[in-house]
């Protein structure tokens, strides 16, 4: 398969390693200094284009993608705000988008597992719900796509819940995710819930970006010949 880069920091490298061991041809690599690049001939060529970026311009390469003919796997998160947007013009246009705020197979059994135990304890009204989120410093957006995805997860199945807040919950009816900027750190994620006699915990920990890495040209491997907007459990069967 033919994959062009648009992205070339940390992960858009070990992307394009892992890529190469598993017999794929990486045709163009587009970074901040070549986007021009988006119409040549060598990107026009891809089957499909894996986009690591940056919130501020992830949704313009899309549509630079999808005008040369290219579907995208993204996993640039911090512009969810226009997610419904997105998917409205992904079905308008007949364009091809797998989005996902973690590749991470991990990550996504556990946010499978996050919406059962939230679905759990909907029956047991003295736990409060928090999330902890902690990333490397690099990272701009907080709280991460991963933990808003989780949180999404949480107010779905569990009444008393009806909106994430940052940092401190001041109602009731809200749930905090608190944000840890600090070294190297990949990726670690917390759901706690709390009563007065006890408390449960479930928690993922990245070791490396490999995971989300390996994920990402796994989804480009699915997503390349389909049309529509896609998301893990399209890939994973959940």
């Amino acid at each position: 398969m033919k994959i062009a880069l648009i992205g070339y920091g940390k992960m858009g490298k070990i992307i394009e390693r892992i890529a190469l061991e598993r017999g794929h041809e990486i045709v163009s690599v587009i970074d901040v200094d070549n986007t021009d690049d988006f119409d040549s001939p060598a990107f026009r060529s891809a089957d499909v284009a894996i986009e690591f970026t940056a919130p501020q311009v992830a949704v313009d390469n899309y549509r630079r993608a999808w005008a040369a003919g290219v579907p995208v796997v993204s996993g640039t998160t911090g512009w969810t705000d226009r997610l419904d947007a997105v998917k409205e013009e992904v079905a308008q246009g007949g364009y091809t988008l797998f989005w996902s705020s973690n590749f991470s197979l991990g990550v996504n059994v556990f946010m499978a597992m996050n919406k059962y135990l939230a679905k759990l304890m909907n029956r047991f009204p003295q736990y409060d719900v928090e999330m902890t989120e902690v990333h490397h410093t690099q990272k701009l957006d907080a709280p991460s796509g991963t933990a808003i995805t989780l949180a999404e997860g949480i107010l779905e199945n569990l009444d008393r819940k009806t909106k994430w807040v940052k940092e401190t919950a001041s109602a009731p009816n809200e749930m905090a995710i608190k944000s840890i900027r600090e070294g190297q750190v990949p990726g670690i994620h917390t759901v706690r819930y709390e009563s007065a006699v006890d408390s449960i915990t479930i928690t993922h920990d990245a070791k490396s970006r490999e995971g989300f890495a390996l994920g990402a040209v796994v989804a480009a491997e699915f997503a390349a010949g389909k049309k529509g907007f896609l998301e893990m459990k399209d890939l994973l069967g959940f």
